[in-house]
């Protein structure tokens, strides 16, 4: 078992953390495959709405409830399922829908929320939506399912500290005082205002109806009145996922390129997780471009190379050219890499582990396997 999975050995969660872009999809899954190989059962819940990842698992499309990987997968890629290996991807409308239904005090007030036009615009669009879904759905897999590894696969972000800071975003746009008091003729205790507002003849409704061809503010009235008594459920919920998160049963993996931005971004959010006592299992870079040419030696010329070949004619010196250039472009590249993995080592804590760039892309689950090795 490789350093990094040997992290996980008594964990029940892993967090995978990162920017966009730096393979966390395939990580996620690669983790999650390691543990259903060693005999656990393990879900990755993914973000990525690609099919890439449900094609190398082998199923026709991944949705809001866990799906089983087919046994036969494993056989095709000659590898022994010990466990059982579930996969799925999260659909925020569907995650805001179910989190309404459980936290409003009534049927009523329910359909009402889930019926309004302002809930149905903000459940999807709402900045900081997917992260604190994300979460959302991560603490309930972890309470109410039996699973004994739940991947989570975190949304890509411009910034990876979004995730984190996602839930209070979204409780501030819930609890907003401002909102509520430029809304208080809507929803206060009185009626003349709200009145005022359903006056379709009023100086108020026909300059509203000239923008937006609706009664825009009764709409968003309604909406944070039917919210009313139910934030401080939202709140306890969003209390009780960061607890979670915080318990050493999680573990966070930070994903990164070699690029100096990626680095720069990685250690960023390390500092922050550490500094949130966030449990950090270990940092995984990925695509890092492997060093050919260890040692103080000089690259070979291209005269040398050319003697390799065979030496005579003009195809071999021409060829023999091409693969000088060709290793001396890439140990630029490689050496680059080496300093910035360098960098991301000195400033991380937990298992360190660099994947090289591989040969083809990750399409099926013995390629999540190989990938899984370097773990």
């Amino acid at each position: 078992m490789g350093a990094l999975l040997d992290a996980f050995a008594g964990k029940r969660i892993a967090v995978v953390v990162g920017s966009g872009g730096v393979g966390k999809t395939t990580v996620a899954a690669a983790i999650a495959l390691s543990r259903a190989l060693a005999g656990g059962r393990a879900l990755v819940c993914t973000i990525d709405p690609a099919r890439r990842l449900a094609s190398a698992l082998g199923l026709a499309s991944l949705g809001n409830v866990e799906s089983r990987v087919p046994t036969q997968e494993f056989d095709r890629a000659s590898l022994l399922a010990r466990g059982e290996l579930w996969a799925m991807m999260l659909d925020v409308k569907r995650t805001w829908d179910d989190l309404i239904a459980r936290h409003a005090p009534s049927e009523a007030q329910r359909d009402r929320i889930l019926q309004s036009r302002i809930y149905q615009q903000v459940s999807g669009a709402l900045a900081g939506s997917q992260e604190y879904m994300a979460m959302e759905k991560l603490y309930e897999l972890a309470t109410e399912r039996d699973y004994d590894l739940v991947v989570l696969d975190t949304p890509p972000t411009a910034h990876a500290l979004d995730f984190l800071e996602a839930p209070d975003r979204i409780l501030d746009f819930l609890g907003n005082d401002t909102a509520r008091m430029l809304l208080a003729p809507a929803v206060g205790a009185g009626k003349l205002g709200l009145k005022l507002f359903q006056l379709s003849g009023s100086y108020v409704a026909k300059t509203l109806s000239r923008f937006t061809g609706s009664d825009v503010l009764r709409d968003v009235a309604d909406f944070m009145d039917n919210f009313q008594g139910m934030y401080e459920g939202f709140k306890s919920r969003a209390a009780a996922v960061r607890g979670l998160l915080g318990q050493p049963e999680v573990g966070f993996v930070l994903v990164s390129s070699a690029s100096p931005l990626s680095i720069d971004e990685a250690l960023f959010f390390h500092g922050h997780l550490r500094a949130g006592a966030m449990p950090v299992a270990g940092v995984v870079a990925n695509r890092v471009t492997p060093d050919l040419w260890t040692g103080d030696a000089p690259l070979p010329s291209a005269s040398s190379l050319a003697a390799s070949l065979g030496g005579g004619g003009e195809a071999d010196a021409a060829l023999a050219a091409r693969l000088a250039r060709t290793l001396a472009e890439h140990q630029v590249f490689a050496r680059s890499d080496g300093r910035e993995l360098k960098r991301l080592w000195r400033g991380t804590s937990g298992a360190q582990v660099a994947i090289p760039r591989l040969r083809s892309d990750v399409h099926d689950l013995g390629g999540l396997a190989a990938l899984a090795s370097w773990l």
